[in-house]
């Protein structure tokens, strides 16, 4: 599932890039693309590390709702850099 979210924000990262409109700030929306993809991969990692903590400690269904309450959290941070990213591109210089 980790594989699946670091996909996502590389995904959306090529996405947002391929919309940009040419009198964007470029640099802005690479940094701020850059940022979202980082936040993906640290944010899917914790999740995978949680639950099975959780797994190992309490068993299967904590670990069920905790993966379910840091996807809910990931996709959340995901909508909050994308954005970032798309006002990012509206700005100039």
């Amino acid at each position: 599932m980790r594989t699946v979210r670091s996909s996502a924000g590389l995904l959306l990262l090529v996405a947002l890039l391929a919309v940009t409109p040419a009198s964007a700030n470029p640099a802005g929306v690479v940094k701020e693309s850059g940022r979202t993809a980082g936040h993906a991969i640290r944010d899917g990692t914790l999740t995978v590390a949680r639950t099975v903590r959780d797994f190992f400690s309490h068993g299967p269904h904590t670990a069920k709702r905790t993966w379910r309450e840091n996807a809910a959290r990931t996709s959340a941070e995901l909508h909050a850099d994308k954005e970032r990213v798309k006002q990012e591109a509206r700005s100039e210089g």
